[in-house]
Formats: structure tokens, C-alpha cells, sequence
């Protein structure tokens, strides 16, 4: 996982902030299956 989004996760979780651990989430698998299709 890239720094950067475990920084912005952690802030989320920090602040309690649902939406945003819901967005980052999605984020994330999306960039996990886009980078898995790719190879």
C-alpha cells in the first residue's frame, strides 16, 4: 500500500471520518485489481 494512502487511512480512522474510510477503501482496491490486471 502507498504511503501516502496509509497516511490519508490513518487520518481517517484518527478523526472517525466513515465517508472518507469508505472512499480511500475503494481507492485502494481499485488501484490493487487495476495494478493485478496490468501484470
Amino acid at each position: 500500500m502507498p504511503s501516502w494512502l496509509k497516511r490519508q487511512l490513518q487520518e481517517a480512522y484518527d478523526r472517525r471520518d466513515l465517508r472518507r474510510i469508505r472512499v480511500l477503501n475503494q481507492c485502494w482496491f481499485y488501484y490493487k485489481n487495476s495494478q493485478t490486471d496490468t501484470g
